[in-house]
């Protein structure tokens, strides 16, 4: 598919930039967060996000409302339907699973897409009309028509990997989960051995939705059982089930909080850390303190603690030193990026002039 790309980031800014007047269509994966990451953006602006799961209605009513006939009139009128906003306020109105809808649906959408209208009733001025659809062989969907198509702007969502960690964090998703993405990023969406598109019937395969649900299950159990493991193959697959276990049996990745607080009680762990191993620690970190809050008692050992971390990178671990500089330069992390820049100064400009003799 030849349209754009966008990551999570750059989604909210499209949202920004494209006037309300404008239909969207989010293509991507069953599973990545589409509607919860839209319900979230939206809750900061105090408009209500509708979800409509149009694959599931049956018949033009479930969108119009039923009929009934005007009294004063002696023409029919339609009920509006239970979502429609009658207060006067914008919503956005979310109609997922767009290519699963019948064609009858479809067409009561061409009406609403172009018009804002739904049985002459008009959405309040400024809700907006986003649209998600999957795309692939693997499902079962209804073609749409060119001209329905063109009523929206059309983006490939395709959230980064950096992305649902960091929200992860955020959510409080177990940190056993975390590790194990950090370590094997890409068993998030797919089984690593799968054909691109490959259509896997009712195979149980990962995908974002299903690691939380993992986390669910395993949140209040330090030991994972034989049982567990069966639960966990249900919910991603018998081979993702497999690889994460295997990972948490192996030795745990020095948490980020002992690398801030306790550098030199973890010095010597680190030492034997492959890159991979420290670029999991070095993207912990950012999550950290993307997320958590340093005391204001503990900033000082903190920022020598990492001011240390970073020292230690550049005398014996080169790349995982460039991986860890290189954070800074990107936009995943802003609020650790703030944090470094305004308590660690002299950590700032290691991290500026060490990205400036690499490149």
């Amino acid at each position: 598919m030849a349209n754009i790309n966008v990551n999570t980031t750059e989604l909210l800014q499209l949202l920004d930039i494209t006037p309300a007047g404008h239909n969207l269509m989010l293509v991507g994966k069953h599973g990545i967060g589409k509607s919860e990451i839209l319900t979230d953006y939206y809750a900061q602006k105090e408009m209500p996000v509708v979800a409509l799961f149009l694959g599931q209605m049956s018949d033009p009513g479930d969108l119009i409302g039923i009929p009934t006939k005007n009294e004063a009139t002696g023409k029919t009128d339609f009920m509006p339907p239970y979502w429609f906003p009658l207060d006067g306020k914008p919503i956005v109105l979310f109609l997922d699973e767009l290519n699963r809808a019948r064609p009858e649906i479809l067409q009561t959408i061409m009406d609403l897409a172009l018009n804002r209208k739904l049985a002459g009733r008009r959405l309040p001025e400024g809700s907006r009309i986003i649209s998600a659809v999957n795309a692939g062989d693997q499902y079962q969907l209804t073609d749409l028509d060119p001209a329905l198509v063109s009523r929206f702007n059309i983006v490939n969502f395709r959230p980064t990997v950096e992305e649902w960690l960091l929200w992860a964090k955020k959510t409080g998703v177990d940190s056993r989960v975390i590790d194990f993405i950090q370590e094997n990023k890409l068993w998030l969406d797919m089984d690593p051995d799968s054909r691109e598109g490959e259509d896997t019937g009712l195979d149980k395969t990962p995908d974002r939705r299903g690691w939380k649900r993992v986390s669910d299950i395993i949140s209040d159990s330090e030991e994972l059982s034989p049982v567990l493991t069966k639960v966990i193959s249900s919910v991603v697959g018998p081979k993702a089930a497999s690889a994460f276990m295997n990972s948490v049996a192996r030795q745990k990745i020095v948490p980020a909080r002992e690398v801030i607080m306790n550098f030199h009680d973890v010095q010597r762990e680190l030492e034997s850390y492959q890159l991979h191993q420290l670029s999991v620690v070095n993207e912990g970190i950012y999550r950290f303190l993307e997320v958590e809050k340093v005391p204001a008692e503990d900033k000082v050992n903190a920022r020598t603690n990492l001011e240390d971390y970073f020292t230690f990178l550049t005398k014996s671990k080169k790349e995982a030193a460039a991986h860890f500089a290189n954070l800074f330069v990107q936009k995943t992390y802003p609020e650790a990026v703030s944090y470094i820049a305004r308590e660690c100064q002299v950590l700032t400009m290691m991290f500026i002039s060490y990205v400036k003799g690499i490149k």
